[in-house]
């Protein structure tokens, strides 16, 4: 891996407009000239950020065409492909990161996703969005039905996200698969980082995200 860990900006730090927050902290925690592997990459916003503001050598991989044709416009070096499927045909440890942001609860063997990131990537940078959040509950609770919020925006019918978990239910995967969580932590409404090390609950019922960076126990 090159260069050095960078620390997570706060959450009110200035920030490009085309940016989300949550995809800056996972751009600041990546080092200048690491090669970059963006799973599930969209319309390439992380990408174009990593690419050009903080110089990494990325690539990416897209299920949808529609998104890969946008990478490519942009300038992008992206692929259609499928988490599920796909990154077997990686090599492994050929990237410094591999990054997997609000995908894995589409993915329909989120564990062995996992395996293959830490297998292809000496480090993952893994979000999603938490199930455990307090509205969630609360909407759970008194509905009695499936919430819709806005990391969570597809009817229970249509959603493409068939695997929901939590905060605490990636820690547990973590600890099953013998994945050391080098930062882990959760995300509120307003973009501020909640570690999940000491506060675990605070984390989980507060985050409307979580955003861990992972890495396997000989590495």
């Amino acid at each position: 891996m090159t260069g050095k860990r960078t620390t997570t900006a706060p959450f009110n730090a200035d920030r490009p407009a085309d940016i989300r927050i949550d995809l800056l902290l996972i751009a600041n925690k990546i080092p200048a000239g690491s090669r970059v592997l963006d799973v599930g990459c969209g319309d390439g916003d992380l990408l174009h950020h990593l690419v050009h503001q903080r110089g990494v050598d990325g690539r990416g991989i897209e299920l949808s065409q529609q998104g890969v044709n946008r990478c490519v416009t942009r300038g992008l070096s992206v692929i259609q492909g499928n988490a599920d499927t796909d990154l077997a045909f990686y090599p492994d440890k050929c990237f410094d990161y591999v990054i997997l942001s609000q995908t894995l609860q589409a993915t329909h063997r989120p564990d062995k996703v996992l395996q293959e990131l830490l297998r292809i990537g000496r480090r993952a940078i893994v979000s999603f969005p938490n199930f455990g959040h307090w509205r969630v509950r609360l909407n759970l609770l008194l509905a009695g039905k499936m919430p819709v919020t806005k990391r969570l925006d597809y009817p229970w019918y249509s959603t493409p996200n068939i695997h929901f978990c939590t905060v605490r239910d990636f820690v547990n995967l973590c600890a099953d698969l013998n994945f050391v969580i080098e930062e882990g932590q959760g995300i509120n409404s307003f973009g501020q980082p909640m570690p999940v090390s000491g506060n675990l609950w605070m984390a989980n019922v507060f985050g409307t995200q979580g955003l861990f960076v992972i890495k396997r126990q000989d590495d």
